[in-house]
């Protein structure tokens, strides 16, 4: 079978990072320049300026030209920051904003049956949006609109929006907007939405005269589209997609041109299109434009999505970046730490470095440190910075490689109240396990990534090791997993047992029978920290497993006892038994048989819950290529494509930094 082959002329569309997953019709999408034979298709950028030389080639050559445009869930942020089109849509007949013709999305309304699934989809689709108050952009703060007394809504655009003069509207279309608006409304106040750059004088709009109109109050400032909708009942538009999400958000929308939503009984319309005969219901009109006609592409992993999970992936990057939005003072941070702290923040956070904490803290400044540095002195000389502390650290699916060998992670935790591993007080992610109404639909993620992880064999490091491990068949074979001594959670958190010698003695004694497994820490078989066992540990265990891979381990064994190792979590992931010395983040929900009691932990959790508290909602994750919030399954995907690397290279993954901090580090520890 030959393959297909489309071109493009535009510099924009070669730019799109998973442009073959949007396109994957064709076996090969290259620019027209350099290909030697005639494509079977060409690309455009819609009805742009841009694309006519795109256009006259298909129209000399008798080619289909294929029409592109953002997708209706598009993205964070706008194109303008460095924010890839996470949808795109395929038209071949037309381009939807253009209501002189049909195009693929107005036929099949005017054509195409909708079954029951297609429909039922549509329907959990739109919930999820007004769920999560997702729009076509999304990096707009989100927060209550000061505007009582307000029920009216009037959408401006931008002077040359090509959806204006296509939809069959014109300038005088708005002023008959606001006009109409003003009339039909005589006691309302009415908002006025104008693009930021109007205000500025960047651009130009249509509505400014509202400025001097009393009962007008215009808002210029970037916000989400849905806390206008929160003040209003009517919205009043020309083309814009606002309209839609307006009808989405349970909105009466005036259409003052014809928008593709238009026309199908959903709106009050002023222009008629004579082809749309045809009524519609909303579910009807968003499958067709939203499951049909557009298609979706993780930008970071450039694999084909689905929009449900770009509903999740985006409505992730919004969360984390509301939370962490304004200024930050981090403080005490290594060189290497600040290449991406700033990342981990988002978007909308105003981040400045210092080497040392400042002596006091003005009202609602936030002060991030790394967790490690709160330590009880820290507490005891600091106490009037703790309220203004928040707390960073490692993720739990964090990178390929280890944190001493300066692998940058792909996830941190940012924790406003403690730190997950010090149960002395509660952190976000206690209280987030305590409080938190975990839907279907997070719950049914947290299975998926938690199965996702056990298959792809994902730890938190994921250091290569041997997978093949000899072990008895009638004895119950429990894995010992040793820790570093100087880490925090075992100075917070297991005030009874302190070392992996004392762990090792707690569990033969315990398990007199069982075959124990011990592996040490990879950092204490580096040598970077302390861990090692005395010479009686090394009696009570069977075998040690140090170099053995850890997930190859707890595919074997029957149960994990820990002091409050990771390692306890990832085993219940597997469905093992977890015995608990410490208190580790994931002891007290009923899931594992723990030695102490933390009496704040009251809750009863199933295991998805747990998954979906500890790796879905708390950490922050960040895609190393672009710098982007992302989410926990796209860092799955990408760590999955970086250990099938790292299994394939000749030479272990360390770049000629990480060599030389690692012979650094071992100088330093020697001398000592």
């Amino acid at each position: 079978m030959a393959k297909r082959t489309a071109g493009y002329t535009s510099k924009g569309i070669g730019s799109i990072t998973p442009l073959a997953a949007f396109l994957r019709e064709f076996d090969d999408v290259l620019p027209l320049r350099p290909l030697s034979a005639q494509p079977d298709a060409v690309i455009g950028w819609g009805l742009k300026p841009t694309s006519r030389r795109a256009r006259r080639y298909a129209d000399k050559r008798r080619l289909p030209y294929v029409a592109l445009e953002d997708g209706f869930l598009r993205s964070l942020g706008l194109s303008s920051a460095g924010y890839q089109p996470h949808s795109l849509v395929v038209d071949y007949s037309g381009i939807y904003y253009d209501a002189s013709r049909p195009s693929d999305l107005e036929q099949w309304l005017a054509t195409a049956d909708f079954s029951s699934e297609e429909v039922s989809r549509a329907e959990h689709c739109i919930a999820l949006l007004k769920r999560y108050r997702l729009s076509k952009y999304n990096h707009a703060p989100d927060k209550p609109l000061s505007a009582s007394g307000a029920s009216v809504l009037v959408v401006d655009q931008t002077a040359g929006d090509a959806s204006i003069e296509y939809g069959g509207a014109s300038a005088a279309s708005f002023s008959a907007m606001l006009e109409h608006a003003l009339a039909y409304h005589p006691q309302a106040k009415v908002l006025v939405k104008i693009h930021p750059d109007v205000i500025a004088g960047k651009k130009q709009g249509h509505l400014t005269s509202a400025l001097q109109h009393p009962r007008c109050q215009v808002i210029s400032e970037d916000i989400n589209p849905w806390a206008l909708f929160d003040q209003v009942d009517d919205v009043y538009v020309v083309t814009s997609q606002l309209g839609f999400e307006a009808l989405m958000a349970g909105k009466r929308v005036h259409c003052f041109g014809t928008p593709f939503y238009a026309g199908w009984g959903l709106t009050q319309d002023q222009l008629p299109c004579l082809r749309r005969t045809r009524s519609r219901t909303l579910p009807e009109v968003f499958a067709a434009a939203y499951l049909r006609y557009c298609r979706y592409a993780n930008p970071y992993t450039g694999q084909p999505s689905t929009l449900e999970e770009t509903i999740y992936l985006i409505a992730d990057q919004k969360r984390q970046q509301e939370r962490l939005r304004g200024a930050w003072l981090a403080c005490g941070f290594s060189s290497w730490k600040r290449r991406f702290i700033s990342d981990f923040l988002g978007p909308a956070a105003r981040v400045r470095y210092q080497k040392s904490l400042p002596k006091q803290a003005v009202e609602s400044q936030r002060l991030l440190v790394w967790s490690s540095r709160i330590d009880g002195t820290f507490k005891t000389q600091h106490s009037e910075l703790l309220p203004h502390l928040w707390r960073m650290e490692d993720g739990f699916i964090r990178s390929v490689g280890l944190g001493v060998d300066l692998t940058q992670p792909l996830s941190l935790v940012i924790d406003r109240h403690g730190i997950y591993y010090d149960p002395s007080q509660p952190s976000d992610l206690e209280t987030l396990l305590n409080e938190h109404e975990f839907s279907d639909d997070l719950l049914a993620r947290a299975a998926e990534l938690r199965q996702r992880l056990v298959t792809l064999k994902l730890s938190k490091y994921n250091v290569p090791g041997a997978a093949d491990v000899a072990l008895p068949d009638h004895r119950t074979v429990i894995l010992v997993p040793g820790q570093v001594e100087s880490d925090a959670s075992i100075a917070t958190g297991s005030p009874e047992i302190r070392t992996n010698s004392a762990l090792l003695k707690a569990v033969r004694q315990s398990q007199p029978n069982a075959f124990i497994i011990y592996k040490a820490h990879p950092d204490v078989i580096s040598g970077a920290r302390v861990g090692k066992l005395d010479t009686d540990a090394k009696r009570l265990y069977d075998l040690d497993a140090s170099h053995v891979d850890i997930t190859a381990l707890l595919e074997r064994v029957d149960a994990v006892h820990t002091m409050s190792s990771l390692t306890g979590f990832e085993a219940l992931l597997r469905h093992r038994q977890v015995t608990t010395y410490g208190l580790p983040f994931y002891a007290g929900w009923g899931l594992t048989q723990d030695a102490l009691r933390c009496p704040r932990r009251n809750r009863t959790l199933t295991l998805d819950a747990l998954v979906a508290g500890t790796l879905l909602l708390y950490p922050n994750y960040v895609d190393p290529t672009s710098g982007q919030l992302c989410n926990a399954e796209t860092v799955v995907s990408l760590l999955e494509r970086a250990k099938l690397q790292q299994s394939n290279a000749q030479t272990p993954l360390l770049t000629w930094k990480q060599r030389l901090y690692r012979c650094y580090r071992n100088l330093l520890i020697g001398s000592h």
